[in-house]
């Protein structure tokens, strides 16, 4: 299994934080949210991860160069045009060798999820998209059928509905079935498309509890505190 980590962001939601740097490189007790996510997926078994760079760039190029990482680490550079979460995937293709799954990871993304198991369970379903879910207050659900396949979205007082994580595992096959990356789109829409199709886009469901989305100032006290309990 190789790995991406989308660090691209603007990071909004973290500013004044991310005014001076990207979302990447803000720290929980000195530790960057980047080198969380690498050594997440290194302890995983990846040997190869790419990370997408948009948002001080250079900053995040310049912070993988300087450190000694287990795993082989490729940038998929975005700076001259963001590409959202679906564009970044598709440009970031050809760095991989189009034999294994990648496993994708939003780089403000805290869990305790088992990330081997994640690929396991992917290639046992055959599914072309395996998406890490929970049951959680937000606004922005999805909708599963009795197979645990994608039917699209629900509305947010959907006691059915279901999360997406920020974690995802997805089959080589997928890459030539996305949209060229010459413009921003996000891959969920396209995973439902491709559902529609037919295509196996399943889920993998966990527990909401130890998952954490720190893309924002509230959460940074919390993950502080989870990273050390």
């Amino acid at each position: 299994m190789e790995g991406f980590i989308l660090a691209a962001g603007l990071g909004t939601r973290l500013r004044p934080l991310t005014n001076d740097r990207p979302k990447a490189l803000v720290e929980i007790d000195g530790v960057t949210l980047l080198e969380m996510a690498i050594h997440r997926l290194e302890e995983s078994g990846i040997g190869h991860i790419v990370v997408n760079v948009h948002h001080f760039g250079e900053k995040v190029i310049d912070f993988i160069g300087s450190h000694r990482w287990q795993a082989r680490i490729d940038i998929s550079d975005e700076r001259q045009l963001l590409l959202d979460t679906g564009g970044g995937l598709k440009k970031a293709a050809p760095l991989f060798s189009g034999r294994e799954n990648v496993l994708v990871h939003n780089v403000d993304i805290l869990s305790e999820i088992d990330l081997r198991d994640v690929e396991q369970r992917h290639r046992e379903e055959g599914n072309l998209v395996t998406l890490c879910v929970s049951q959680r207050a937000t606004k922005r659900l999805l909708r599963f059928d009795e197979k645990g396949h994608l039917a699209g979205r629900t509305e947010a007082d959907d006691p059915g509905g279901l999360a997406f994580s920020g974690i995802s595992v997805v089959s080589p096959e997928l890459f030539p079935l996305l949209p060229e990356a010459d413009h921003p789109y996000p891959f969920i829409d396209e995973y439902i498309c491709l559902s529609t199709e037919g295509h196996r886009i399943g889920c993998y469901r966990h527990s909401a509890e130890h998952w954490l989305d720190v893309g924002k100032p509230e959460t940074l006290e919390k993950a502080r505190l989870w990273k050390h309990s």
